[in-house]
């Protein structure tokens, strides 16, 4: 979402536009289950243009509302032929909105245009393959910039052996719909790619995966010349619209507060209420007893003397760890400290009553939160992966509305924002952290003198990180003190202590990851050093488990 579309680099180039962004147009990408449906967003917005997941149940009249410029329909595990298959509205398909079928969605719209799919029988093709361009398809390189099928201007085959792309199906398309062309092959001769006079256009491979190098040319040609959409998703596009949305929720008299989790969302959130509204604005930073060590002297530093924006910091340390005290379940730890954080929230508002009612809770919920937490009982909603506690931990019967701007934001569009806003770069580049803090990072039950022990590992963890130079290259970095307990030898004694995990990963949105490979010297310090600095701890691991298939917190 950076101001200036040419950039790379999502952390680089954050200059308001000169002119007001036009009204918001969409893409739309309509999840059919697959596990690469995130990543399309991710990678639409990498584009500058706005794009949001959506149910495979969506209308026409739902994407009209929306302001669809045009529609991109994801990948799946289901076949057109299995009972209760998910669809795409017919409408959608005869209005004039471009479509981009991905594998399964190529299969939906040969399926429901006319041609046919054949099932399944023999081997699965997945992995590594090349396509190679049709007449057609070769001779979409060479058509004006304003022709409608133009997915593959500007990609080439470099190697001659055919554009190397990742494919993941069975089924495959073998009868074109009417009036479709073929426009690429496998090295095998499947049809690779198809695609009509309309917008229509149906691939078997992804081309939002690594995998797929110039993926990301085959997006934004279906992005900028067959949708005609503009990269105007930018970052002072963005807090244009949310000040004035902000504004309209909150109104000329509503007062906010805003919960400050010592993370950058929550953050970024106040300062954008802060700029619609002044101190119309009460940032509440709550110690639940579960920071990081030096996080509650940092966050009232920050806002109080750099940003000044109004802040009450409530030491409710004690209030937090005897609820959650015997307490085991992580789930049971979110919606615990959800609650608990609402409740005070509530108590220091009723306070602020005699400046003028508290009707608005501000928060720094992300789009990843919103998906991770879509309802388990909610089939056309992503599968539920594990409650935010911002996000599914809320109480029912809560006293607030929530205001929450960022809530269709990726976490480094939040960091642009915020460095946008003022926000300091160490705030900014500062690695995530859980609203429930180290409560999910302390396995089993949460005590005082557990949170203390890994409170110091985490400190000394980032604290090497930093020196060494690393800390802005690592996505997330944190320890987790785990339940187990081992055997080990200090000087000429036995000991039994704890083990800590170390876990850091590179990632670019959050929604996957893989394991840092952090140099072994380094590793050996860090652990060295918690040793020997923290008694009640005699193993380090380091964690080299990528999400998916784990998740990047261990709770």
């Amino acid at each position: 979402m950076p101001a200036t579309p040419q950039t790379t680099d999502p952390g680089l180039a954050l200059s308001a536009p000169e002119q007001p962004s036009p009204a918001r147009e969409m893409v739309a990408i309509l999840d059919y289950g697959s596990q690469y449906s995130r990543l399309i967003a991710r990678r639409v917005r990498e584009c500058h243009i706005y794009c949001e997941l959506l149910p495979a149940t969506t209308t026409l009249a739902e994407l009209r509302r929306l302001g669809a410029r045009g529609v991109i329909l994801s990948g799946g595990p289901d076949s057109v032929y299995d009972a209760g298959a998910r669809a795409i509205e017919q409408d959608i398909l005869e209005s004039d909105l471009p479509v981009l079928g991905i594998c399964y969605g190529m299969h939906l719209l040969a399926h429901q245009l006319g041609g046919h799919v054949e099932p399944h029988i023999g081997r699965r093709e997945y992995g590594p393959a090349e396509i190679t361009l049709t007449e057609a398809g070769a001779a979409e390189q060479t058509t004006a910039a304003d022709a409608p099928q133009t997915l593959f201007a500007g990609v080439e085959d470099a190697t001659g052996a055919g554009i190397p792309v990742w494919m993941s199906h069975g089924d495959s398309v073998d009868i074109l719909p009417p009036g479709f062309a073929v426009i690429a092959r496998s090295s095998s001769g499947a049809l690779a790619a198809m695609s009509d006079a309309h917008g229509h256009i149906g691939i078997q491979f992804h081309p939002e995966v690594s995998h797929t190098p110039q993926g990301a040319q085959m997006l934004e040609n279906f992005l900028y010349r067959v949708c005609s959409l503009a990269p105007n998703w930018t970052t002072g596009a963005f807090i244009e619209e949310s000040v004035a949305r902000i504004r309209g929720q909150v109104g000329e008299t509503g007062r906010v507060i805003c919960g400050l989790s010592g993370g950058v969302d929550s953050a970024v959130a106040a300062l954008l209420v802060h700029k619609a509204i002044g101190d119309r604005l009460t940032c509440i930073f709550v110690d639940t007893g579960c920071m990081r060590a030096g996080e509650p002297e940092q966050v009232v530093e920050t806002f109080r003397a750099n940003l000044r924006i109004p802040l009450i910091a409530v030491d409710a340390s004690e209030r937090f760890l005897a609820k959650l005290a015997g307490v085991m379940d992580p789930e049971q730890k979110r919606r615990i400290i959800g609650e608990e954080f609402v409740r005070v929230f509530e108590a220091e508002a009723s306070k602020l009553q005699a400046e003028g009612e508290v009707g608005f809770l501000a928060q720094g919920t992300l789009y990843p939160d919103v998906i991770e937490s879509a309802s388990a009982h909610d089939a056309n909603a992503a599968q539920k992966i594990k409650t935010h506690h911002n996000v599914g931990g809320l109480p029912e019967g809560m006293k607030f509305a929530l205001v929450e701007p960022l809530r269709y934001l990726f976490k480094d569009e939040a960091r642009e924002v915020g460095r946008e806003l003022g926000l300091p770069d160490e705030w900014v580049w500062r690695h995530p952290f859980p609203g429930p803090g180290l409560a999910i990072r302390v396995i089993g039950e949460v005590t005082r003198e557990r949170l203390d022990v890994l409170r110091q590992a985490d400190a000394i963890f980032i604290e090497e990180l930093r020196r060494a130079g690393l800390y802005r290259e690592i996505g997330q970095a944190f320890a987790v003190l785990t339940t187990v307990q081992s055997v080990g030898v200090m000087g000429d004694g036995r000991t039994y202590a704890s083990m800590v995990a170390l876990r850091a990963v590179t990632t670019g949105d959050f929604m996957t990851a893989d394991w840092a490979r952090l140099p072994y010297d380094l590793i050996g310090r860090i652990a060295n050093r918690i040793v020997n600095e923290a008694p009640q701890i005699n193993r380090v691991v380091y964690d080299i488990t990528s999400k998916p298939p784990a998740t990047i917190e261990w709770e």
